[in-house]
């Protein structure tokens, strides 16, 4: 089979990295820059709770022209990027392979779907805490990485995803093929979108935010509002879910903390208007009233607009 992953960044270059150690499929990685340049040279290098390897993509490409077609296609750039890249994608579909979208948020495969043939696009979402810590250098903690795939409503079959997941489970990865990819996807917001708020807020990690008690009552709060928007949406959504994702955060790595956050504390463009911001919108859209969203990309929002360039820094005289 050959897979591509598209982004090289914490989640594109473990998998990646992943895929390439387990063998037995081509490996097509598509970076750029600094990343591109490195994987090149030496490899990925990841780090990992069983220790460190450096492994070689079978194919290290700039553009999807250069990849060429394949039968699988991980899409893991950031949210806010995959409008603008979803057209370029063609050329890795040629043959009839399908795209499955890994960012957070619950628009990405929409999004692909507006660009390309929307037969050829499935959902998908991953869990995991991973990152870069430099050109072509990952870093994993906590559990294994989690894939959940699925087709998108009118799909005849989830066959063609199967030696995906097969792949993925393979190279230790633990990859589910969903019945309800869209409830899944709305499942991790109430979890990311919350926390990456309150973790980009506070500035603090998971394990400050769960041990103070106000402000673990702002991400329950949160994580409300966003199972309320998907319900009126019709996504089924189970009635203990605030309480199992809760749990869930009790269960991450004390010093975790949330791309997001880390993406807003360093300056650079963030997620921001793709989960938290599509809270909002869809709120409004379907009559919910979402206000701790409202609040917390009010006070982001300043931020973000900086690290986009389309806010003037602040000069003192």
């Amino acid at each position: 089979m050959r897979i591509a992953i598209v982004g090289a960044g914490g989640v594109g270059g473990l998998l990646a990295g992943l895929l390439a150690r387990a063998g037995g499929h081509e490996v097509v990685l598509l970076a750029r820059g600094e990343a591109l340049a490195e994987a090149r040279r030496r490899g990925l290098e990841l780090e990992l709770a069983e220790g460190e390897f450096t492994i070689r993509p079978t194919v290290v490409a700039a553009t999807p022209a250069e990849a060429g077609p394949c039968e699988a296609v991980l899409v893991a750039v950031k949210a806010w990027q995959v409008a603008a890249l979803a057209p370029t994608l063609a050329p890795l579909l040629a043959g009839g392979g399908v795209a499955v979208p890994l960012q957070n948020g619950v628009e990405a495969a929409d999004r692909l779907a507006a660009a390309l043939p929307p037969a050829q696009v499935a959902g998908g979402i991953v869990w995991v805490y991973a990152w870069a810590e430099g050109p072509a250098r990952y870093r994993q903690v906590g559990a294994a990485p989690r894939v959940v795939v699925g087709e998108r409503p009118g799909a005849p079959t989830a066959d063609r995803l199967r030696p995906l997941v097969a792949a993925l489970s393979a190279a230790g990865v633990r990859a589910e093929l969903a019945t309800d990819v869209a409830a899944a996807a709305w499942e991790k917001a109430v979890l990311i979108s919350s926390l990456g708020a309150v973790g980009a807020v506070t500035r603090a990690t998971n394990g400050a935010i769960r041990a103070t008690p106000a402000t673990r009552a702002l991400l329950a709060g949160l994580m409300a509002e966003v199972v309320a928007v998907g319900r009126a949406r019709g996504v089924a959504l189970a009635t203990d879910l605030v309480e199992r994702t809760l749990a869930m955060v009790e269960g991450t790595p004390a010093e975790a903390t949330s791309s997001m956050q880390r993406d807003i504390g360093a300056g650079r463009p963030s997620e921001l208007l793709d989960q938290q911001g599509a809270i909002v919108r869809l709120g409004r859209a379907a009559g919910v009233a979402v206000p701790l969203h409202e609040a917390l990309v009010a006070a982001l929002l300043p931020q973000e607009l900086l690290a986009r360039g389309e806010l003037a820094p602040f000069e003192r005289t």
